[in-house]
């Protein structure tokens, strides 16, 4: 049974206001994009497929036959449900409404459409098992339904941001040793390519020419017979010519080692789940990946790649193709290129690692993630926020770089965070989770980054748990074991549409939309931790604006009891006025002020002055 929430409850959660209204598209507004910083936006993740149903002639991508054939079945939440590029056209008056300002939009190149063993198969609906590089999956669309979504997207202001894959393509590539695709990772050590045969690192480095920059075996490579690999790998029938590029057909340009254990070189070298793993050490699929990414800029006008598994790739590869890309985007009249790579990992030591080493502009914040996840959800004392915050000099670039990473509460792998809400706190009311599902948000809303939301989350989607379990459909869903998942803050089901622009949790996050938009300094002024305990409760910041707009004070109350304090500002700041909540801080002393805050809630609080 779900909760039906009050009204008197759902206006107090309510802004006042929304700036964040739907917005008329215009010639102002599509130049606005290319110039407006990464840290302005506000991110919206989606995967194509789970989003609207614009066209139903392309729901089985051109194919004929049941689901295992075609990939579609909108009742199994492993295959392809109907979402495409013209549903999301459709509906970017709602976007615009919610206060986005870029799309990151998961893969939609042509995908194997259904692979796994007999009885497990799935579908390639989330867009990671590719085989064509260079087109749209026909379940999506077509490469001019591509131009047409972005196209209109920049022409409400709203950037593009498109995932990209370079570590694997689809599982095409089998081993002959293990006739159910379950090979155990094989080391270089334990199996060192031969002097027989072969592409490694180290063969390119000693004059192993291995295949030349037309994909053709070159060199000492083109006289080999018997090249020898970890295992043996070969491309059943039929699928010789699947993979476009067609370099990409050729097995020297993967590692053949068998499947990855995440752990040591087989992180880098391994399969995922039998996914082909690029053999991105060599120079050919370096050159490769620069011209088929490249194309998609000069193509579509791409505003920048978030870079899937990219601590799965070896760093020097990602030293010469980051560079490339931004040189092609500049090239193409796009001067604020975003590209952020996913790494999953908490520790923001580790995180800062690949701004320092492998050379991404900025990373995925999973350390943010799981910060706030704790804070919020789990009762953690608020200093581990304290903690995050502190590792930003680590970062290339420091805490510049810290404001420009993208920062996220859930994910398409991980799940959402109204899961993890409900899970830290069995026993709360459904106006609890609420509370503590909208504190969330707002810490994402205010703090330094670049804040993403994943689809779904503004209408209170709750999933049931990571992966497939956390990719429902915003359209009317048939999928059973979404359409019993109980909303955060609404009445409403799966079973539904869910494109309600009046929906409480809708209208609470283009609130907040629209009070960081309208203040510099919640955009990319910098942060300054002014309170944090050892328990929940209070956790506060400023942010400054670096024009010299005056300070933005955020408070948070993480406890289940109204927090009294007093909080440190600049000497400077006075005259206080409430952007959210009944702010009027007073003034105990100069650099000091009384605040009260509320259970799960928040203020925002905007200093005009001496």
């Amino acid at each position: 049974m779900r909760h039906h929430r009050s009204a008197r409850f759902i206006r107090g959660i309510i802004f006042s206001s929304l700036a964040g209204a739907a917005l008329a598209a215009s010639p102002a507004m599509a130049q606005a994009h290319l110039d407006r910083a990464p840290e302005d936006d506000f991110i919206y993740f989606v995967l194509p497929d789970r989003f609207e149903n614009g066209d139903v002639d392309n729901d089985k991508g051109g194919l004929k036959g049941d689901r295992l054939k075609t990939g579609f079945d909108p009742a199994h939440k492993g295959f392809y449900h109907g979402g495409d590029l013209k549903g999301l056209i459709d509906r970017l008056d709602y976007l615009s409404g919610l206060g986005i300002t870029a799309i990151w939009l998961g893969p939609i190149y042509k995908n194997k459409p259904v692979q796994g063993q007999p009885g497990q198969e799935s579908s390639g609906y989330h867009g990671y098992w590719i085989t064509d590089f260079t087109q749209v999956d026909p379940h999506f669309g077509a490469r001019a339904d591509m131009k047409r979504f972005v196209d209109a997207a920049h022409a409400k202001g709203i950037k593009i941001y498109l995932d990209i894959i370079t570590n694997h393509t689809a599982d095409v590539i089998k081993y002959r040793e293990c006739p159910k695709n379950d090979c155990a990772y094989r080391s270089h050590a334990d199996y060192p390519y031969s002097a027989k045969g072969g592409v490694d690192g180290a063969r390119i480095n000693d004059g192993f020419e291995g295949v030349d920059k037309a994909g053709q075996r070159s060199g000492n490579f083109a006289k080999l017979t018997d090249p020898t690999y970890a295992y043996t790998p070969y491309v059943p029938k039929g699928e010789e010519k699947v993979k476009v590029p067609a370099w990409l057909n050729d097995p020297a340009f993967y590692h053949n080692r068998g499947d990855t254990t995440f752990k040591g070189e087989s992180s880098t070298y391994g399969d995922f789940a039998g996914l082909d793993d690029l053999f991105t050490e060599h120079p050919r699929v370096v050159d490769g990946f620069i011209e088929i990414f490249g194309q998609w800029i000069d193509d579509f006008g791409i505003d920048g790649f978030r870079i899937d598994t990219a601590r799965h790739v070896n760093p020097e590869f990602w030293q010469a193709f980051v560079p490339a890309m931004q040189a092609r985007a500049k090239a193409r009249g796009i001067p604020n290129f975003y590209i952020f790579g996913e790494v999953f990992e908490p520790d923001p030591g580790a995180l800062a690692r690949f701004t320092r080493v492998d050379g991404y502009p900025t990373v995925l914040d999973f350390a943010f993630q799981s910060a706030v996840s704790e804070v919020v959800a789990r009762n953690a004392p608020t200093e581990k926020l304290a903690t995050l915050f502190k590792m930003d000099a680590l970062y290339e670039g420091g805490e510049a770089t810290a404001r420009k990473l993208p920062t996220f509460l859930g994910n398409h792998d991980m799940g959402r965070f109204a899961t993890f809400v409900r899970q830290g706190n069995p026993q709360a009311s459904e106006e609890e989770v609420l509370k503590r599902y909208l504190l969330g948000h707002a810490m994402l809303m205010f703090s330094r980054g670049v804040p993403v939301i994943y689809y779904g989350d503004e209408q209170g989607f709750s999933g049931d748990g990571h992966d497939q379990d956390a990719r429902e459909d915003m359209f009317p869903s048939q999928v059973a074991v979404y359409n019993d998942n109980k909303l955060v803050g609404s009445a409403a089901s799966t079973a539904a549409s869910n494109f309600d622009t009046v929906s409480p949790v809708y209208q609470a996050i283009a609130g907040m939309a629209a009070i960081r938009k309208g203040d510099a300094a919640l955009r990319s002024g910098e942060q300054v931790v002014r309170a944090y305990g050892d328990t929940p409760g209070l956790f506060a910041f400023s942010r400054k604006a670096p024009s010299g707009g005056g300070e933005t004070l955020v408070i948070f109350n993480t406890g289940a009891t109204p927090v009294s304090a007093n909080v440190q500002v600049d000497t400077a700041s006075a005259n206080w006025t409430s952007l959210h909540g009944s702010c009027a801080p007073v003034s105990t002393a100069p650099g000091s002020v009384k605040v009260n805050v509320a259970p799960f809630d928040y203020l925002v609080c905007k200093a005009n002055g001496r």
